[in-house]
């Protein structure tokens, strides 16, 4: 004989139960069945509703009374169009009862804890008529039996405790002279030995199904509900979540008890007790594997089975050095909070005895802090102790397995990935089985918690990237290109699964929170939300989303202002702007300094050369130990491209034309041939070599007329180039005379630094530098006579976005 119990959703619609027919249909092919249903999916808070309605005198009862008829008669009608009269009449019956039960509450202004257990057990009598007779009508060989003839208990009304010796005995005598093959039995009723209709409380039906399954010692209980078993963490909060084939009944309860909501762990004690396997399916997809739990599990060595979670939750700590020594304090505020019935869900003391800390419902906290304080009024006044401190909108998470204890690092690894997310943990707690790690956070860091754990311990290693990125012009365009078409890449051998939730440029925004489509993300974009840095900000902290990284490909101030408030909130920066690091040293420090403390990455490398690895290179130099002496370098892509291109059968104004044209330059060129985009980059190198410098220590030697640098707009300043074009040959002209090339130079050495045109000569690193090509020698300790040389494009859409995708691979690896 098997035992199946069909949940709420299983039973919730006539398709459902159809479904719930069918797998019935199969099974008794095999075997006889008992069939343990539930009330239709959401009656009995209808039922519970209207009760409290009629008991404040409100009418509206009757609104509901109608919903919950027409409900359960539209089932029946679907399920036997051309049903009997009698089927009509025995509904009509039911109902006439429920409606009379509701009017006496509501003319005794009277809903007692006995009644209340009447009026909810109409939700089980429904479902299980409408489903025996819709299989009677289809020649099954079915019978109904009320669970209330079977099943007797004490008179401890809406959670009875169950008489077993009486209800075994009953069970026994009846199904020991069945002749049909499936017999239905309605959960979560019963009756008391007096005969009062009593209920089993919390998760009834499923404490029936192991009642019958245990008194009939059958092989197995099955336990069919709306999800495919119980899964690895919640599925709705972690997309990539599956569930879990096989669990010990101790590895359950402790999944079960922090927020797994497809077990109650105390009605399935029956069947713990015989070591019965609990067989958890899904309704909806019957050929799923669903999980299989057992005394043994699956005896396989992972260490972690699953992460569950409680919310609302409330942290109360009693602390005082007046506790350091002295017996009894745990006995009194534990005996305090059992008088007041307050449930205890997590427990931690310090070592030292000089605090105890302890989590409950959130509900509870007021009431049990005012208890407390009363019993222990006499030390707080003496303060020997201080009040009841409590702290409100937390959530319990715990990482479950049973071979958690035969590995080491767990906890480790546990604490490690909820601190790179910056998620802070205010209590932790762990038995000595060492079956379940749990720890206290904030409630809006639950969703980033379970993903980064799952993370960590379920998906093999593969680590999400969730990038942000501003500023999609030609750069952002090709970086959102290069991620399109190495996505795969990056998960098959970098273990890395890179998603872009939000993109913003000056116009509109978007957010994804399952990730963009990369497809047609133009168009998404251009539909967008109205563009604001401060909104982008928001959205992305309300999102909330382990490994974020914010990448900023613009030119703007307003933009570097947010970095801060980023880092603080562990969000990485990938900037391909340079203003934030060339600003005053002070703020470029404190972007620095946030970086480590909230252990969030903040990547630069395309400030210097596009793509070219300088800045690592020179961070590798001196994190081994070197010291640099000396830098010469070519840094604009875009003046070395002006000058590469520039000769006495050109003109000055059109080579920076062409410049301009083919994205070499800012759109506006006065910040690049002012040599001001120079300076900048040879700051950021002073300053990652280890030199407090500032913008304006740096001697920028201008080759540009005084014309040039007073024009007041972009076309101004084209006028002025035609105009000067005679200074601008003489410069090349000079440079030619002496057999030299053009470059603008930055240097740095003895602390100091500057940037300016200098005629190279022949035979010079610099000389046959060409197009939009960068270089830079690094003069150290190890390397004094022969520099070492990092050459390459040093602009260009493309390679500068290779740089911006090297920074997001690196920030998602640390």
């Amino acid at each position: 004989m098997l035992v199946l119990k069909f949940g709420g959703t299983s039973v919730g619609s006539a398709e459902n139960i159809n479904n719930v027919i069918s797998i019935l249909e199969e099974k008794s092919k095999q075997s006889k069945l008992v069939c343990v249903v539930s009330a239709v999916g959401g009656i009995t808070d209808k039922l519970l509703k209207a009760g409290l309605l009629a008991q404040q005198k409100n009418e509206s009862y009757l609104s509901i009374f109608k919903e919950v008829k027409t409900i359960h008669f539209n089932i029946i009608d679907e399920l036997i169009p051309n049903k009997s009269d009698s089927i009509s009449e025995h509904l009509e019956s039911k109902f006439n009862g429920l409606k009379s039960l509701l009017d006496g509450i509501y003319l005794i202004n009277e809903l007692s804890p006995k009644t209340t257990d009447k009026l909810v057990s109409y939700g089980e009598l429904l479902s299980s008529y409408l489903i025996t007779r819709t299989m009677q009508s289809r020649k099954m060989d079915v019978e109904l039996k009320n669970s209330q003839d079977l099943i007797v208990t004490n008179s401890n009304f809406t959670k009875a405790e169950v008489n077993y010796n009486l209800t075994n005995e009953r069970i026994g005598s009846y199904f020991k002279n069945v002749r049909q093959h499936i017999t239905i039995l309605p959960g979560f009723i019963s009756k008391s030995a007096q005969g009062e209709v009593t209920t089993l409380g919390r998760g009834g039906s499923d404490f029936t199904a192991a009642i019958v399954a245990a008194s009939l010692n059958v092989k197995q209980l099955e336990i069919w509900t709306d999800v495919s078993g119980m899964y690895t963490a919640n599925p709705k909060m972690v997309k990539q979540a599956y569930p879990i084939e096989n669990l010990s009944y101790q590895e359950a309860m402790e999944l079960s008890h922090f927020g797994a909501k497809v077990l109650y762990p105390p009605t399935v004690q029956p069947v713990l007790d015989l070591n019965i396997p609990i067989h958890i399916k899904n309704t909806l997809d019957p050929d799923a594997v669903g999980t299989i739990i057992s005394q043994k599990g699956n005896g396989k060595t992972s260490p972690a089975k699953g992460i569950s979670n409680i919310n609302y939750i409330a942290l109360l700590t009693l602390q005082g050095s007046g506790m350091v020594g002295i017996p009894g304090f745990s006995k009194r505020l534990f005996e305090t909070l059992a008088n007041e019935k307050i449930n205890i869900i997590l427990i931690t003391q310090s070592s030292s005895e000089h605090s105890i800390c302890f989590g409950i419902d959130d509900k509870d906290a007021e009431r049990a802090k005012t208890a407390i304080d009363a019993t222990f009024e006499n030390e707080i006044s003496l303060h020997k102790i201080d009040p009841i401190l409590v702290e409100n909108e937390l959530a319990i998470i715990a990482l479950v397995g049973d071979h958690m204890k035969n590995h080491q690092g767990i906890s480790g690894r546990m604490f490690s990935s909820l601190g790179k997310n910056n998620i802070n943990i205010r209590a932790i707690a762990q038995g000595a089985s060492e079956r379940n790690i749990s720890a206290v956070i904030k409630e809006t860091d639950v969703k980033k918690a379970l993903n980064t754990l799952h993370e960590a311990f379920f998906e093999g290693n593969i680590k999400q990237l969730n990038v942000f990125i501003t500023g999609v012009g030609n750069v952002g365009e090709k970086l959102v290109e290069q991620i399109k078409q190495q996505r795969k890449f990056l998960k098959d051998h970098l273990k890395l699964n890179l998603r872009v939730i939000g993109l913003s440029n000056s116009r509109t925004m978007i957010f994804e929170e399952n990730g963009l489509s990369l497809k047609d993300w133009k168009e998404q974009l251009s539909a967008g939300n109205e563009a604001s840095l401060q909104r982008f900000m928001d959205e992305i902290k309300r999102l909330n989303l382990r490994n974020s990284i914010f990448v900023d490909i613009t030119a703007n101030e307003e933009v570097s202002k947010f970095y801060a408030d980023y880092l603080k909130q562990n969000i990485a920066v990938v900037a391909c702007n340079k203003i934030a690091c060339s600003s005053s040293y002070d703020n470029y420090q404190e972007l620095k300094y946030l970086s480590k403390k909230y252990s969030a990455p903040f990547l630069f490398e395309t400030n210097v050369g596009a793509g070219l690895p300088i800045i690592d290179t020179l961070n590798h130099l001196i994190a081994s130990g070197d010291t640099i002496t000396s830098i010469q370098a070519v840094l604009s892509g875009s003046l070395n491209f002006v000058f590469n291109n520039f000769n006495d059968s050109t003109k000055f104004y059109d080579v920076v034309k062409q410049a301009q044209t083919e994205g070499y330059t800012e759109p506006d060129p006065r910040i690049d041939l002012s040599g001001v985009d120079v300076a900048r980059k040879i700051l950021i190198l002073a300053r990652e070599s280890g030199t407090k410098l500032n913008l304006e220590d740096i001697e920028n030697e201008s080759f540009l007329t005084k014309a040039n640098l007073e024009s007041n707009s972009v076309d101004d300043f084209y006028k002025t180039l035609t105009a000067d074009e005679q200074h601008f040959q003489a410069l090349y002209a000079s440079a030619k005379s002496k057999n030299c090339q053009l470059k603008y130079v930055a240097e740095f050495s003895d602390g100091k630094a500057k940037v300016g045109l200098r005629e190279i000569p022949q035979g010079h690193p610099f000389y046959n530098l060409k197009g939009k090509d960068n270089i830079v020698m690094f003069y150290t300790h190890r390397y004094p006579e022969q520099p070492m040389i990092i050459k390459g494009a040093g602009a260009g859409a493309d390679v500068t976005a290779s740089g911006l995708f090297a920074d997001i691979i690196r920030a998602g690896n640390r």
